[in-house]
């Protein structure tokens, strides 16, 4: 078995240019964009290298981007003759790139599957009602007293257990503001609005999970040639009602990001490769589990790179 995981990132990880110089060494790049594009009815690799970000950062559209890019570097990671990760997780969007990785979900049906939940997810909570912020220095169970008891008649939660010390809350605008100021109090380093439109993983995302139920049914679900954490429960699911569950309950639960890098380490597993744009994850996968080894993937030279070590490492 392989020593190693694959991470796939969610939204906030996209930016106008992003895999340019992986797209100029590898084809694979645009080949996969235009793959979604043809889904999306659109040139998708020319929003990704051009913008404008202000279209790029809509939902609908993000949301297939950053799978596009994911999977174009697991594309890569595959031509190249990497090996196989032993374990696979992604973060809240990313899950689907996980389950498109495994074999277990077509990347084309994953495209308009994540189109339709970012158009779901913006149409549960209208513009202004709802908000996220991210709370940072304060430990896990301060941050959910705080917000059970400011809530009120309203919603806020956690909604991303992103890192020790590093929690997204989310819910109704007003409510979120309350949990922030109460947050402060306590003694967090930081609170701060995120520039997101929708309260993403909180109880007003049910409408959105309500919806996406009945779309993921029309779709075809594989067993995963390799184990997918998922985001709501730290779970592996081999069967498609499993999936779909889990998939449906992501979008009100919140990802259990910390707990999910540390099943995989708890396994034994110590190398952890960023599967994606960015390298958001990378950085919170250092302040969870610092023993680890960590990579980002998205930079010209990386995987081969990647490739190399880890072979060498295993002759």
């Amino acid at each position: 078995m392989s020593d190693f995981a694959f991470l796939f990132p969610g939204q906030g990880s996209q930016s106008v240019g992003m895999l340019a110089g992986l797209a100029e060494a590898h084809e694979q790049v645009r080949a996969t964009f235009d793959e979604a594009g043809n889904v999306l009815g659109m040139d998708l690799w020319q929003l990704v290298s051009t913008g404008p970000e202000e279209q790029l950062n809509r939902t609908e559209l993000t949301q297939p981007a950053i799978l596009s890019a994911s999977v174009a570097v697991w594309r890569i990671w595959n031509d190249l003759g990497g090996p196989m990760p032993a374990k696979l997780a992604g973060h809240s969007l990313g899950e689907y790139s996980a389950l498109v990785a495994a074999g277990s979900i077509d990347f084309d049906k994953a495209v308009a599957i994540v189109a339709e939940r970012g158009r779901q997810m913006q149409a549960a909570a209208p513009a202004g009602r709802g908000a996220m912020a991210a709370v940072l220095g304060l430990d896990d169970e301060v941050v959910e007293a705080i917000c059970r008891e400011v809530a009120e008649d309203q919603v806020v939660a956690p909604a991303n257990y992103n890192s020790p010390g590093q929690i997204v809350i989310a819910g109704d605008a007003a409510a979120v503001e309350r949990a922030m100021h109460k947050c402060s109090e306590a003694g967090a380093r930081r609170a701060v609005i995120l520039p997101v439109s929708v309260p993403s993983h909180s109880e007003l995302m049910q409408p959105a999970a309500d919806a996406m139920s009945d779309v993921l049914a029309d779709v075809e679900i594989r067993s995963p040639a390799i184990p997918v954490i998922h985001n709501c429960d730290v779970a592996e699911h081999d069967d498609a009602d499993g999936i779909r569950s889990a998939l449906v309950a992501q979008l009100h639960s919140p990802v259990r990001w910390t707990e999910s890098v540390r099943e995989i380490t708890g396994s034994g597993i110590m190398k952890l490769a960023e599967c994606g744009p960015g390298k958001v994850l990378s950085g919170l996968g250092r302040r969870i589990e610092r023993g680890a080894q960590w990579t980002a993937l998205e930079q010209p030279g990386a995987i081969e790179e990647t490739i190399n070590d880890w072979r060498e490492n295993n002759k």
